[in-house]
C-alpha cells in the first residue's frame, strides 16, 4: 500500500498541517509548469516528480489554464514541487487565492506510486475550451492563443 503524505510533508491525511521546517508540497498544471512563462515563481522550488491527480475534475483553456472542481472529466496532469512558505504565498498572489481562485489540498497519484497530499488551485467557473485529456501542455496552450 503507498504511503500517504499531506501537503505540508506530515504522514497525515486530510487537513494540511505545518512541519518544522515551513515547507509544503504544490501541484501545478498549468503555466507554472516548467516550459511556461510563469515557472519562474517556482525558481527556489524543487522539483519532486510528475502526478495526477486522484479524482477527476475539469481542466479548462480561457486567457490561462483553470481547473473546474465539479466537473468530473479526467484526472489533471501536473508537476508537483517542494516549496517554502514565502513561495505559497507568491503562488497564492499569482493565483489570486483567496479572491480569485481557492487553494485546498487534494490527494495525487506521483509516477512512482506514491499517494500525496498536496496544495492545488481551483477557479470558480469553467473556462472557455475544456481539455478533456486533463494536461496543458505547449500544444493545448498553442492551440488556445490561436482561436
Amino acid at each position: 500500500m503507498p504511503k500517504i503524505v499531506n501537503a505540508l510533508g506530515g504522514v497525515m491525511v486530510g487537513q494540511a498541517k505545518q512541519d518544522a521546517d515551513q515547507r509544503c508540497k504544490v501541484f501545478v498544471y498549468g503555466t507554472l509548469k516548467r516550459g511556461f512563462a510563469n515557472h519562474y515563481f517556482l525558481r527556489n522550488a524543487h522539483f519532486f516528480g510528475m502526478a495526477k491527480t486522484v479524482k477527476m475534475y475539469g481542466l479548462y483553456v480561457d486567457e490561462f489554464p483553470s481547473v473546474y472542481a465539479w466537473d468530473a472529466v479526467s484526472p489533471i496532469r501536473g508537476e508537483v514541487y517542494d516549496i517554502d512558505m514565502l513561495t505559497l504565498r507568491c503562488l497564492d498572489g499569482v493565483e489570486g487565492h483567496p479572491r480569485f481562485s481557492r487553494r485546498e489540498e487534494i490527494e495525487v497519484l506521483l509516477d512512482s506510486g506514491q499517494l500525496l497530499w498536496v496544495w492545488f488551485y481551483f477557479y470558480p467557473q469553467r473556462g472557455k475550451r475544456l481539455i478533456s485529456n486533463g494536461e496543458f501542455n505547449l500544444s493545448t496552450g498553442l492551440a488556445q492563443e490561436m482561436d
